[in-house]
């Protein structure tokens, strides 16, 4: 099976333009690209980076899971580090959310840096991504033998279906070894994924490499 790579632009780029643009140059690759909510139409992309845990109401700002369902969207990453540091969303409020996407038949990518962030109550029908806070754009990378350590604890807690993949600070150099060695099922791309050289290098070393 073909690692599941997923990309996450975050707060970027700037410009419908911009997002085209690199949209087209990375959209042969396969792989989930979750741009910004205001470029979901335009680029008609399978993943978003966020979603609300109401279908609908008063809640100025927000983005509902049938909203992302009803535009095509498969894919909605949750729990993200920075949801949980700037936006102080708790296990609480995460778990809300996990419980609305697979209400709606998404697909929940939850983020976690560790396994106390596992809902009890939420263990199937999930994508994990262990995501260690000190490398989250910080260019600072998991040492493999760690990244495997958490992985196989993980697994432990979700059992042998759900996909577990790496995040934080992945770049070309790196990419195959958290899949070879460290044993993740793929991975979730941060700032590489904003450079269509560098994420399409990660593509080929992680989804074609022998």
């Amino acid at each position: 099976m073909k690692p599941l790579i997923i990309a996450n632009w975050k707060m970027n780029p700037q410009t419908l333009e911009e997002a085209k643009a690199l949209f087209n140059a990375v959209k042969n690759t396969k792989a989930i690209i979750c741009p910004p909510f205001v470029y979901l139409s335009d680029l008609r992309a399978s993943g978003a980076q966020d979603c609300f845990y109401e279908e609908k109401g008063a809640y100025t700002g927000e983005v509902s899971p049938l909203m992302l369902k009803n535009m095509g969207i498969k894919y909605v990453i949750i729990g993200h580090s920075e949801r949980r540091k700037y936006f102080r969303e708790t296990n609480e409020i995460i778990e809300k959310k996990l419980k609305a996407a697979l209400k709606m038949g998404l697909k929940p990518i939850l983020c976690i840096d560790k396994t106390s962030q596992i809902s009890p109550d939420i263990k199937r029908n999930l994508i994990i991504a262990y995501e260690p806070l000190f490398a989250i754009g910080t260019g600072k990378a998991c040492s493999l033998e760690r990244a495997k350590k958490m992985r196989l604890a993980i697994r432990k807690v979700v059992g042998s279906k759900t996909l577990i993949l790496y995040g934080g600070s992945v770049n070309s150099q790196n990419a195959r070894g958290y899949l070879a060695q460290a044993g993740f099922q793929g991975l979730l791309v941060g700032g590489a994924s904003l450079k269509s050289k560098e994420f399409i290098d990660i593509i080929k070393r992680t989804c074609y490499a022998e």
